[in-house]
């Protein structure tokens, strides 16, 4: 017999082999049609996890080792428990359970697929955040009347209500058989995922058969709202030197609102498309001439450039930083001494040959600022030295990846880095917390989610400094997290080179989350420069370092400003603040008057002067998404006064200039995302 501990604190003892159905059975029928996969996790730290049992008696774990690193993991409702586990029921309510249903979703994709075209070559199907892909290698490329056969024949294999039942095979057999019927993907899979002696895990629902870890829900019927979106093309390995995939997105959800409700969303996110509204609007332009993922920044986005980089640097100035600039490149050797030439020279340009040595563009200004740090001697009163910069960068991105404002070549990140004693590096990077939550509220947003990136231990060919300093490096950081009483995730094996990070990704108003602001913990450079500063003690120290970049990017901050504003920006940001509309050309004159008495009080104002009716120059005005519109007549012009169309409100009435102006430079002072 064996212990269950559920999570109201009951103890079950059941023979060893039961499975979490039928435990849930025993509990509530009810509960076990609701349940679609089960958590397990250790009953204490000394009890081993629980395992699955294979035909040879293998233990799942040894297997695969990745897999039990977590102190808890997903399994299907049929695995057998073999030892004392705590077991969670996983519904629908659970926050894995879509994803779960999105994997097997993907299967009954894949499914479907082999079904109607038998000759195609399975790669992977994962589940995203958004839905599932599925690759294959097929010579004839599927069409929409393919994709609408897929969905259509995906319904039969839901309506089979086929059981998604694991099996197991040798790994020798397995790879045996994807060599003979040419599965190159599927050899490739198993060979790195698994190891020699291993037995291979396996799903089968009805003939359909797939390399596969699970789990998955009980049986294909489980996927009922669904929905085959589109088809694109994957190099397979992303190397655009291998045969060349056809990926077939779709999403699934548990009912037909909430997938309903997907799609509407999808619907305002491309109401909202950046690259869209950056056209409408004139803001910003990619031209083909000049070459892909560089931004021309038009006039109107070059003035909201403009309010948000000198927000910035007054912000920065106001916390004791100092503003400095930096070149756009340097010579090979500067990387070298780094460890961008050895760690990151994927991601950058390649050398430029000049007349006495060999150059890179600068994918980070880091080396920049150390080089202006060691320039002159440093004591301990001098830290700590906080040097920021609005400094253009430039890192190598494939054409396939980039996407508008979003993912570019060239851009401009916020750019500061901080050289501190030891003593002061928590206080130093609860302070850039601090300015990272101030830029997201200031720019309209209330939410965000917090990430420690720390490193993988295991490999050491991906980072720099030694096992003592990334120790000091992450508990430093998890402790400032701490004491502000954030919540956090840690994701492992994503720090940097240089030493663990913390990410802030802001929810914009459609729940997007948004990477951005970064704060990085950098003992590395320190020590490859050869940094110093004098103590009390008068012996000399090492400093260590802060990295922080809290818009990321001034692009793909302002790419996701106008997503979430819809191009909509509040009155202090708005390229054009005011729109004049004289009601016939004898108005021009008090036009005139207005247009210079608001860009005297410090606003920027456009009149529309055509000889054309009012209601199309208010609509156009409309169109371009102006907070104001102004419109004046007679009546207007006889008592200083305007009439205010507001954006999103309508006609507001006649209001006194002096009025007006009072009530929108206080809307402008307080940065206000209310009209």
């Amino acid at each position: 017999m064996i212990d269950v501990h559920l999570p109201d604190g009951a103890i079950c003892q059941v023979p060893s082999g039961t499975t979490p159905l039928e435990i849930a059975n025993s509990i509530s029928p009810r509960l076990a049609a609701a349940s679609i996969a089960a958590r397990l996790a250790p009953v204490s730290d000394a009890t081993s996890a629980v395992q699955n049992s294979t035909p040879d008696g293998q233990s799942e774990a040894a297997m695969y080792a990745a897999e039990d690193s977590a102190a808890s993991r997903l399994v299907d409702l049929s695995t057998p428990l073999t030892s004392d586990t705590r077991l969670e029921l996983v519904t629908e309510r659970d926050p894995d359970a879509l994803k779960i249903l999105r994997h097997s979703s993907a299967h009954v994709l894949a499914t479907a697929v082999l079904e109607l075209f038998p000759e195609t070559k399975l790669g992977h199907g994962p589940a995203t955040d958004s839905g599932f892909f599925y690759d294959f290698y097929r010579e004839k490329p599927f069409t929409p009347e393919d994709l609408a056969a897929i969905e259509a024949k995906m319904a039969e294999v839901v309506a089979r209500n086929e059981p998604f039942v694991r099996e197991y095979e040798p790994r020798e057999q397995a790879l045996a058989e994807f060599t003979r019927d040419g599965d190159f993907m599927k050899t490739h899979f198993v060979t790195k995922f698994t190891a020699p002696g291993d037995q291979v895990s396996f799903y089968r629902n009805g003939a359909f058969v797939d390399f596969c870890r699970g789990p998955h829900v009980p049986s294909t019927g489980r996927v009922k709202a669904f929905k085959v979106t589109s088809l694109a093309g994957a190099y397979w390995l992303g190397d655009e030197k291998n045969p060349q995939l056809q990926r077939i997105y779709g999403t699934a959800f548990f009912s037909k609102k909430e997938l309903d409700e997907h799609f509407s969303h999808l619907e305002e996110a491309a109401r909202r498309d950046h690259r869209v509204l950056g056209k409408q609007l004139d803001l910003f332009s990619i031209q083909e001439l000049a070459g892909a993922g560089l931004i021309f920044w038009h006039p109107k986005g070059a003035i909201i450039r403009k309010v948000m980089e000198d927000w910035m640097r007054d912000e920065c100035l106001r916390r004791g930083y100092q503003l400095v600039y930096t070149p756009h490149v340097a010579r090979v050797n500067l990387w070298q001494t780094s460890g961008h030439e050895g760690f990151y020279a994927a991601n950058m340009y390649t050398p430029m040959e000049l007349d006495d040595a060999l150059y890179r563009l600068k994918p980070m200004n880091c080396p920049f600022h150390i080089l202006i740090y060691k320039n002159s001697p440093k004591s301990y009163r001098d830290l700590p030295a906080r040097y920021a910069e609005l400094g253009n960068v430039y890192r190598y991105e494939r054409s396939g990846t980039m996407h508008g404002l979003l993912r570019v070549r060239g851009f401009t990140q916020d750019d500061a880095h901080i050289f501190c004693m030891p003593s002061q590096i928590e206080s130093e990077v609860a302070a850039c917390i601090d300015f990272a939550e101030a830029v997201l509220k200031t720019f309209g947003f209330s939410e965000f989610k917090v990430e420690l990136s720390t490193w993988d231990p295991n490999d050491r060919a991906h980072y720099a400094g030694s096992n003592e300093n990334w120790d000091l490096a992450i508990r430093s950081l998890d402790n400032v997290l701490k004491s502000k009483g954030i919540a956090y995730k840690t994701i492992p094996g994503e720090a940097a080179f240089y030493g663990p990070k913390i990410d802030v990704k802001l929810v914009d108003v459609l729940g997007r989350l948004w990477q951005l602001s970064t704060v990085q913990f950098d003992f590395n450079l320190p020590a490859r420069f050869e940094l110093e500063y004098v103590g009390e003690d008068g012996e000399r120290h090492q400093p260590v370092m802060v990295h922080r970049a809290l818009f990321g990017s001034v692009e793909r901050f302002f790419g996701v400003l106008i997503e979430h504003y819809a191009g909509a920006f509040p009155l202090w940001l708005a390229p054009v603040q005011f729109g004049l509309v004289p009601i016939s050309e004898k108005h021009l004159s008090y036009a005139e008057k207005l247009n210079q008495n608001l860009k005297e009080a410090g606003f920027r104002v456009e009149t529309d002067a055509r000889n054309e009716k009012m209601n199309a120059k208010i609509r156009d005005f409309a169109n371009q998404k102006t907070p104001y519109i102004l419109v004046f007549g007679d009546k207007e012009e006889a008592t200083g006064s305007v009439s205010v169309r507001t954006r999103g409100k309508g006609d507001q009435g006649s209001m006194p200039l002096a009025e007006f102006i009072a009530k929108a430079k206080e809307l402008v002072a307080t940065q206000s995302t209310e009209l």
